[in-house]
C-alpha cells in the first residue's frame, strides 16, 4: 500500500500493538517516540550475509518482553548501514531494513534499525519515518488501535504464516558437478545464499557449552541448512561434520545415521529386513568355511557378489555359474574383503527403476538400462535413462525404504521382479542430472521447497501466563 493510500486517520498513544507481516511478527507492542527519526526493532544474532551486491541480513527476534525461549527468525534485504545515537547520547552503528507495518487493517512501508534493546521495556520503538501524516499522536494514552494478544505465538497456524525469506545454506561437497552446481543455481534463484564448503576441509570444536564448526581458519557462521553431498570415500569423516551441525541445532536435509547407514551394505539390508521391504535374497559371512552353504543360501546361480565398499556399480560382479561364483568368492576372501551375495534377478532383464524420494514423495522416478553386455544399469557405466511410471506398490516401497533411514532425500533403487519391486540399494546423496534430464522436472526446486517448509519457527506450547 502506497503512502497516499493508507487509508483512515489513525489515533496513536504512546504505545500501540502492531504487526511486521514481512518479517513474520504478528503481534508487538511498540513505544512511540517523536524525538526519533528511524523505528528500532530489539534483534538478536545479527548477521549478514549474501553477495555484496545485493547483502541482507538475519537475526532473531524475541517478541514477548522475558520469553527468549520463543524465537522468530527473520532476515531481510540491506537498505542502509547508519549511525544512530540513543536516547542517553551513544553512538552505534545499525543496519537498516524495511518492512511492512501492519495496524487496524491499514499496513504502510517503514524503515527499522536493528539493535540490542534487551535493557528496554518495549520490543520496538516507533520513530518518525514510520508516524504517517494520517496519524494523530495522543501522548497521554496507550493502546487507542485494537489489541493484539501474544496468545497467536502459541498456535499452529504461526508455523504456517510465515513469511518467505532468505536462507543461508550450506552444501557440503567436495565436487563442482551437475548437483552442486544446480544446488547453488536453484537456491539463489529463489533468493537464498548457498556456500559450497569442502567437507574435508572442516574441522570441529567439540565442547558442551559452544560447540563449533571451523573451515579454513574461521568458525562457520549460522546456517539454516545443511545438504549433505558426502562422498563414499569420506562417509565416516562426513558423517562427524554432519553430527556436528545437528549438535548446533543445524536443520541437515539427511541427518548422519542415516547416510551411514546407507553406506554400510550389511546394515542397510538388515535395516530394510527389519522394515520387511522386499529385497533380493542376501546372504553375508565374514570367512564362510563353506562357500556352497553361503551360495546355497542365496539361491542358485547365477548370483551377484558385491563388495560392501562398492559404488556406482564397481566391485559387483556377476557369477552366471555356481564355479564362478565359488571363485568370485575365492578371490574376494583372498584379498580379505567383505563382501555380500545376492540372487541375481533375471526378470529385470539389465534394467532397474531408481526412485527418488523427497520429504517422504517419490517427486520422479526413471528407469535405467545399462550398456550392451552389462547387467549393471549404473548410468557411471554407460547406461542410459528414460522416465518411467511406476505402480502404486512400488511407489509405496521406495517411501518405506527411504523412511526406514530417516532420509529427507533418497535414491531409491529397484528392481522389477515376478514377486514385487524389491530394493537394490538406496542412495543418500543422489545425483541429479540423470533423473532432471530424464523427466525434465525440476527436481532441485522440489529440494528447497522441502528445506524452506522444514526451516520455520516450530508452533511453542502454550505456557500458563503470557503477558499481554
Amino acid at each position: 500500500m502506497s503512502d497516499d493510500e493508507t487509508g483512515a486517520e489513525l489515533n496513536f498513544g504512546w504505545e500501540e500493538w502492531i504487526t511486521l507481516p514481512d518479517l513474520g511478527v504478528p503481534a508487538l507492542r511498540a513505544k512511540v517516540d517523536t524525538g526519533a527519526r528511524t523505528s528500532a526493532l530489539h534483534a538478536f544474532d545479527i548477521e549478514t550475509f549474501g553477495p555484496a551486491s545485493r547483502p541482507k541480513v538475519r537475526f532473531t527476534v524475541h517478541p514477548i518482553p522475558g520469553r527468549d525461549d520463543l524465537i522468530i527468525p527473520c532476515s531481510a534485504p540491506i537498505l542502509d548501514r547508519r549511525e544512530v545515537a540513543s536516547s542517553n547520547g551513544e553512538k552505534e552503528m545499525r543496519y537498516v531494513i524495511q518492512s511492512r507495518m501492519a495496524v487496524n487493517g491499514q499496513e504502510w512501508p517503514i524503515e527499522i534499525t536493528l539493535t540490542n534493546r534487551a535493557t528496554m521495556t518495549s520490543r520496538m520503538l516507533l520513530g518518525r519515518q514510520a508516524l504517517k501524516d494520517h496519524i494523530t499522536i495522543v501522548a497521554t494514552d496507550r493502546f487507542l488501535q485494537p489489541e493484539l494478544s501474544y496468545d497467536v505465538y502459541h498456535t499452529a497456524r504461526m508455523r504456517h504464516e510465515q513469511p518467505k525469506r532468505a536462507l543461508r545454506i550450506a552444501v557440503l561437497s567436495r565436487e563442482d558437478n551437475y548437483s552442486t552446481r544446480r544446488l547453488v543455481e536453484e537456491g539463489e534463484k529463489r533468493g537464498h545464499t548457498v556456500e559450497v564448503i569442502n567437507t574435508t576441509r572442516c574441522y570441529m570444536a567439540i565442547n558442551a557449552m559452544a560447540p563449533e564448526v571451523h573451515y579454513d581458519g574461521k568458525r562457520l557462521p549460522r546456517f539454516d541448512a545443511v545438504i549433505p553431498r558426502i562422498g563414499a570415500s569420506i562417509t565416516p569423516y562426513g558423517a562427524a561434520v554432519i553430527r556436528q551441525f545437528e549438535t548446533i541445532g543445524t536443520y541437515c536435509v539427511n541427518p548422519s545415521h542415516g547416510i551411514s547407514a546407507s553406506r554400510d551394505k550389511l546394515y542397510a539390508h538388515q535395516l530394510m529386513a527389519r522394515a520387511r521391504i522386499g529385497m533380493p535374497n542376501t546372504a553375508f559371512a565374514a570367512s564362510p568355511k563353506d562357500t556352497g552353504n553361503l551360495i546355497g543360501l542365496v539361491g542358485t546361480a547365477p548370483l551377484i557378489v558385491k563388495l560392501l565398499e562398492s559404488t556406482q556399480g564397481k566391485g559387483v560382479v556377476l557369477a552366471e555359474t555356481k564355479k564362478a561364483a565359488e571363485s568370485v568368492i575365492d578371490a574376494f576372501r583372498g584379498l580379505k574383503a567383505n563382501f555380500l551375495v545376492q540372487d541375481f534377478v533375471k526378470e529385470a532383464a539389465g534394467e532397474d527403476i531408481r526412485c527418488l524420494v523427497i520429504g517422504g514423495k517419490v517427486v520422479a522416478s526413471m528407469k535405467r538400462t545399462g550398456a550392451d553386455g552389462d547387467f549393471r544399469s549404473n548410468l557411471h557405466r554407460g547406461g542410459n535413462a528414460k522416465s518411467v511410471r511406476i505402480t502404486r506398490e512400488e511407489r509405496d516401497t521406495a517411501v518405506r525404504a527411504a523412511r526406514a533411514f530417516e532420509l529427507n532425500l533418497a535414491g531409491v533403487d529397484l528392481l522389477r521382479s515376478e514377486s514385487g519391486p524389491k530394493v537394490l540399494e538406496v542412495n543418500s546423496s543422489p545425483g541429479f542430472e540423470g533423473i532432471e534430464r530424464s523427466t525434465s522436472k525440476n527436481i532441485t526446486a522440489k529440494l528447497y521447497e522441502q528445506i524452506e517448509s522444514r526451516v520455520r519457527p516450530a508452533p511453542i506450547r502454550r505456557r500458563k501466563k503470557t503477558g499481554k
